[in-house]
């Protein structure tokens, strides 16, 4: 394993993991922690992009430039994924499954452009 590849895996697990107990802390009522789950949350996305950069930089990789159609993309992607979460929960904490199912299969659909959007459409 490449060394760049492996400070990536332990930075990347790091983030993941400050990220999910953030949102689990700010998200379980029981717990009382939504301010300190939000900055651990914070903390753990932090991380991750971090990780991106120092990836990027020791495989000699050129920073990311921000683009229309990469802005575009990442808003599709957070778009998806927020309404095929809300048709879940609207499933299984609601009580409203046939809503739920219907919102959970636009964000799908909404997910599956993404592939045309990036890879673009060929023959």
């Amino acid at each position: 394993m490449k060394k760049s590849n492996f400070v990536a895996l332990i930075l990347g697990t790091i983030g993941v993991v400050f990220f999910s107990l953030g949102m689990c802390m700010a998200l379980i009522e029981e717990w009382g922690m939504l301010n300190k789950g939000i900055v651990t949350g914070i903390i753990g996305i932090v991380v991750l992009l971090i990780t991106v950069i120092v990836w990027r930089r020791m495989e000699g990789k050129e920073p990311i430039k921000l683009k229309a159609k990469t802005v575009g993309s990442v808003a599709v992607g957070v778009f998806g994924a927020l309404l095929f979460g809300i048709g879940m929960c609207l499933t299984m904490v609601f009580d409203k499954f046939i809503l739920g199912v219907i919102i959970g299969l636009v964000g799908i659909v909404v997910l599956l452009m993404l592939i045309p959007i990036t890879k673009g459409v060929h023959d």
